[in-house]
């Protein structure tokens, strides 16, 4: 919807005429007109041979193609593009040595048919008649990958086929991810480095899938195959270009509520004085750029990013230096359509601004062969610039020598005797001091402006033409006539002066124009309309711009044509120009009375009184606006409401009766029949629906209202195919609405003049404007490098404010190192990036803020930061590091360490964190307890009075009274009787104060070698990295080995009676007294009997092993021979069984030869 402005219309289907498609459809649409109702479809006039054979399959075909509709629509959005968008801003980002700045130069010669060196900064080209584009290199540097994901409509992604893809590619994405993704096309280049077709097949596979994982499955990755005489090959240059002409562009959410900028241009107004004085002083800066996103305003701050919040000092609108072609209708653009602007890259118009002129090289084809007249122009041009003091000083210090021993005459102490007469005449007249001719002078000797036979006649023509003759340097304003005070002026002149009078005193007073230039045009503005005679401006004050702008443009067009070198301008031409458009306008205001010559009107006559009577409030206007017709209407309204049936006027006590209900209904119905007319009527006219009175009106509007319904109720009844289809009434209602409210946003201010539109509403997206900012540091000029980018975006009233900002957040899996609370962190949020130091928290079930020292892995979690006031639902993401050093990154490889969202704005935060308060119990009292060395004052437990305690095995308790000795100690009742021995513990939460810490990140104001080494707060790990320092070891924080007593209960006594009680078996039993002694066994000594028994049997033992082991050894061989026998065996089984087979083989063929025989 947005995207559809900056294309041509597509062109419609056209049938195919011939072929065989073509004949069987002329065949089928003759065999249907043959039909007896030849406008109904095959579907209509035989519904059974369409009819649904399984239900199942229908509802499947039903919902595949309800999905796919659902698949392919979109939350309309309201089109806020405007009639005149600012160019598509495509960003070439990609790591170093990829080919970033050769695409951009082929694709600059491929629009523009340009060549251009050096690339730096924003360059603008005009790629059709409705589409103007923007390309920007992006640095390998992440502050500038940040910046340029902000504002990029459209992202090139370059990468090195042959190496694959880099770690800045994955963090662009990421970083794209959050700060809302632009469209984005891959550019694989490098390709002619892979040799082998095979390899380069299967290398394209797998970075385009990989792509896909990263972007979307389907997104557009072009293949550049290699490089010719340094360039890419043309025609995928062309079709690469074709891509980004068509491509469309979804709003984004925080681009549609902000204003921002892309500077293309960068000036420095300060004071020369004041910079000699104080090189460090505070710079005057004017930034350029077309606006983007929604009206810029002036009483709105911005940021600038990289160099912090600034206030709009100045604000104004100038010409588009890129404007697109004109409207009408043509195949391609002209060669001079194809403009080019790139200020930073030396490429550019002349251009020329209140304060400074910028030189052009002819256009945007500068580097065409230079002729010699262009040379000479470009040397006067150089000498000018390198000039130190005005021309006026400069003649002032010009010495002349009639004689080589004379002395010399300085410039300055010579005049001519009439402009010494002239000056003593005129000092009062400021438009002679500002020509520096004496014009002025002459006009003041003529006794009228015009005479009375010299109104557009015969005679004054003809003075024109010897006036034009006579003399070439003063011409007419005016075609059809010329003034008599011209006339006579022009001819005294030709006689009195010549050329090189006139030169002298141009040279002499050329710089003199410039004084006063603001108090000069208020008198003249003053003046012109003190003088005015024209009865609509004093009546009503109409002043119409739109006239002012085409008369100007029409003096500058014939002003230029008389410039002196192309620089200056003959300022007497322009003041008797300005003269002559004042007395046509004051003939132009009486040409319209009679001309009375000097009698004054009598404006009391009735005659003079019906030239301007309806010119007035109380005169004659049309129906739909005469105020007499309006009061009637009204009356009618109120009487046509009044209540049927008889009232009384309670203030004058008059009796009213009223019609009854049925005569009120026919009298308007007869008011509406006789409103609408007869059917046949003819259409009416403007001029009539203009003059139409409020009831006609009414009646009109009733008529269409009631055939808008009778169509809405029966829509889609009349035609019935018998097809089933999903109701999609919603979906088509929410399109029709947003593209409802985009007509009415754009027909809103359409009609205003351009400067009352922009002070209603502002300066609009498409503008170019000019940005003035005061007190810019002057390290932000010194430094400047055009391959930075420079983003200005506006902040919105509640974004200037710092505050308390709460995340959800949630650490990059791929980021090696784990996030700790309050080390400082780099957060790109909005259009700022800062550092600050984040708290990092879990919110729990009752929703308590609980503090954590870590972030975890896999989980989000709160951060409370002090920082910018952010709208809810915005990205961010959070770096440690922008420094591009080298075994940084190699050791972080990712650089981007969390990324989340906004999820609350507040003054205050609350975060708690756990405290646990020991005790141990001095006197114990059944369940009531003495505690000691959990607090140290009285005060304090009279805080915790009431508060529930608890011992480690379980025991819960409350704090109730404090005790005298020993100090801090209280006394706690128990639910059961604690030991001595028992630790006592109560959980307490406090709040944790988030630091105030706020610094933008200011890279801009580093030197160009620095601008990558920005560094911030540094970490207490890096601190004492740096300084060899070692934390010293805390006895609480060392891991001990723990030593307990073993702990010695009492012997289990079951008293009598219970034994008594206790069934058999749980009853104790009589055991020994020493259980222990009873289980150790006694030593047991043989006889020399016995011993030989045992010797025997163990002789007989070993005897009986060894022969088993014979045995089984014998065993195994027996079966190793055994198992060899029979595989021999099979083996002459087999070969007999095959000698068999071919034998009875043989024999079966012989006998059925024989048989064939």
């Amino acid at each position: 919807m947005a995207d559809d402005v900056g294309q041509d219309k597509r062109k419609q289907h056209r049938a195919r005429q011939s072929g065989v498609k073509a004949e069987k459809k002329k065949v089928k649409a003759k065999k249907d007109s043959n039909q007896k109702e030849p406008e109904l479809t095959a579907r209509q006039r035989n519904p059974k041979a369409f009819a649904i054979n399984s239900a199942q399959r229908a509802e499947r075909n039903f919902r595949r193609k309800e999905d796919l509709t659902a698949k392919k629509q979109h939350i309309p959005i309201v089109d806020q593009t405007p009639d005149e968008p600012p160019p598509v801003l495509i960003a070439i980002v990609g790591p170093p040595k990829v080919g970033k700045t050769t695409l951009i130069k082929d694709l600059i010669k491929s629009f523009t048919r340009t060549t251009v060196t050096d690339i730096r900064g924003p360059i603008t080209i005009v790629t059709s008649k409705k589409r103007r584009i923007t390309l920007l290199e992006c640095n390998n540097d992440i502050n500038s990958m940040i910046d340029v994901a902000k504002c990029a409509d459209l992202v090139l992604l370059l990468c090195d086929a042959s190496y694959g893809f880099e770690m800045e590619i994955f963090e662009f994405l990421n970083i794209c991810q959050v700060h809302g993704m632009p469209k984005i096309m891959g550019v694989l280049t490098h390709l002619d480095m892979i040799k082998n077709p095979k390899q380069l097949r299967k290398r394209k596979k797998e970075l385009k899938h990989r792509f896909w994982t990263e972007v979307y499955d389907g997104a557009k990755l072009f293949y550049l195959s290699g490089l010719l005489h340094g360039e890419y090959l043309r025609n995928e240059i062309k079709n690469l270009g074709r891509f980004i002409s068509v491509m469309k562009f979804r709003p984004l959410q925080w681009r549609g509520a902000h204003s921002y900028l892309l500077v293309d241009r960068m000036e420095d107004i300060t004071n020369t004085d004041a910079v000699r004085r104080d090189p460090k002083c505070d710079r005057e800066v004017v930034l350029y750029g077309y606006v983007r996103g929604v009206p810029l305003k002036q009483e709105h701050m911005v940021h600038i990013a990289g160099l912090g919040d600034a206030r709009i000092d100045e604000l104004g609108v100038i010409p588009d230096p890129c404007p697109l072609p004109g409207t009408e209708k043509k195949r391609s653009l002209l060669e001079k359509e194809r403009l080019l602007y790139a200020p930073m890259s030396g490429v550019g118009g002349i251009v020329y601004d209140k304060d400074a002129v910028y030189i052009e090289l002819q256009g945007s084809h500068s580097h065409k062969e230079k002729t010699a007249e262009s040379s000479e122009q470009e040397a006067l041009v150089s000498k000018l610039i390198d000039k130190k003091t005005t021309i006026d000083e400069q003649i002032e210090q010009q010495e002349f020598r009639l004689f080589s021993d004379g002395a010399p005459i300085m410039s300055k102490d010579f005049k001519i005797e009439e402009q010494v007469n002239s000056d003593e005449d005129h000092e009062e007249d400021s438009d002679a001091d500002d020509s520096g001719l004496d014009a002025a002078s002459d006009d003041e000797e003529q006794p009228d402006e015009f005479a009375a036979d010299d109104w557009r006649g015969e005679d004054s023509d003809n003075e024109e033409e010897d006036q034009e003759d006579e003399d070439e340097d003063v011409s007419s304003g005016d075609e059809e006539y010329q003034s008599l005070a011209d006339v006579k002026k022009s001819a005294a002149d030709s006689e009195e002066s010549n050329e090189e009078d006139d030169e002298a005193r141009i040279l002499a007073s050329n710089m003199s124009w410039k004084n006063n230039l603001a108090q000069k045009a208020r008198d003249a503005f003053l003046q012109r309309h003190s003088e005015s005679r024209n009865l609509m401006r004093i009546v009503y004050g109409v002043y119409n711009q739109g006239e002012v702008k085409e008369k100007q443009e029409e003096d500058n067009a014939e002003d230029s044509e008389e410039e002196l070198g192309g620089l200056f301008r003959l300022a007497s031409k322009k003041q008797t120009n300005l003269q002559q458009d004042k007395d046509i306008r004051d003939k132009d205001e009486r040409c319209f009375f009679e001309y009375q010559s000097d009698a004054t009107r009598d404006w009391l006559s009735d005659a003079n009184k019906e030239l301007i009577k309806n010119c007035f409030v109380t005169g004659k206007w049309k129906a739909s606006e005469d105020a007499e017709n309006l009061l009637k209407l009204d009356d009618m309204s109120d009487a046509d409401s009044e209540v049927y049936g008889d009232f009384e006027d309670l203030e004058t006590g008059e009796q009213h009766s009223g019609k009854p209900k049925v005569e009120a209904d026919e009298e308007k119905a007869t008011v509406d029949e006789d409103a609408a007319g007869p059917p046949a009527k003819r259409r009416m006219t403007r001029v009539e629906e203009e003059n139409l009175t409020k009831a006609e009106l009414m009646a009109k509007k009733l008529k269409l209202k009631a055939k808008f319904d009778a169509e809405y109720d029966n829509h889609g009844k009349g035609e019935d195919d018998g097809r089933i289809t999903g109701d999609h009434s919603f979906y088509e209602d929410l399109k029709a609405e947003a593209q409802k409210q985009s007509e009415l946003n754009k027909n809103e201010f359409a009609q205003l003049d351009n400067e009352l539109r922009i002070q209603i509403e502002g300066y609009r997206a498409g503008l170019y404007v000019r940005l003035g900012f005061k007190s810019i540091p002057a390290e932000f000029v010194e430094n400047f490098d055009a391959s930075y980018p420079v983003l200005v975006g506006a902040l919105n009233m509640t974004e200037e404010n710092v505050g308390y900002v709460n995340c959800k957040v949630k650490k990059h899996r791929w980021y090696k190192k784990i996030l700790k609370t309050g080390d400082p962190l780099i957060i790109s949020m909005g259009w700022r990036r800062f550092q600050t130091v984040a708290i990092f928290a879990k919110v729990e079930d009752n929703l308590r803020h609980r503090y954590l020292k870590y972030t975890p892995n896999h989980v989000t979690c709160s951060m409370t930061f002090w920082g910018p006031i952010t709208p809810q639902n915005t990205g961010f993401l959070a770096l440690q590091t922008v420094r591009q050093d080298q075994e940084e990154m190699k050791r972080l490889g990712f650089r981007i360490a969390a990324t989340g969202c906004v999820t609350e704005l507040d003054k205050s935060s609350q975060i708690m964190k756990k405290l646990k308060l020991v005790g141990h119990p001095f006197k114990i009292y059944k369940n009531t307890a003495f505690i000691k060395d959990m607090f140290n004052s009285s005060l304090e437990v009279a805080k915790f009075e009431g508060a529930k305690i608890k011992t480690v095995s379980g025991i819960r308790g409350q704090i109730k009274k404090a005790h005298h000795t020993p100090e801090g100690s209280f006394r706690a009742t128990f639910e059961d009787k604690i030991l001595l021995s028992d630790i006592v513990f109560c959980r307490t939460w406090f709040n944790v104060e988030v630091p105030r810490f706020y610094a933008p990140i200011t890279s801009l104001l580093l030197p160009p070698e620095k601008k990558s080494q920005w560094q911030g707060m540094k970490t207490l790990g890096q601190l004492k990295r740096e300084r060899a320092l070692q934390n010293e070891a805390q006895p609480d924080s060392m891991y001990t080995e723990i030593v307990r007593k073993p702990r010695i209960f009492r012997p289990l006594v079951i008293p009598k009676a219970l034994q008594r009680a206790l069934p058999y078996k749980d009853k104790p039993k009589l055991g020994p007294e020493n259980s222990k002694e009873a289980l150790e066994r006694v030593a047991v000594i043989n006889s020399p009997y016995e011993q030989k028994v045992a010797k025997m049997m163990k002789m007989i033992e070993t005897n009986y092993e060894d022969k088993r082991r014979r045995e089984q050894r014998e065993t195994k061989q027996r079966l190793k021979k055994f198992r060899a026998q029979k595989r021999a065996d099979e083996a002459s089984k087999l070969k007999r069984q095959k000698e068999l087979r071919k034998k009875v083989s043989r024999a079966i063929s012989k006998m059925r030869g024989k048989n064939n025989k």
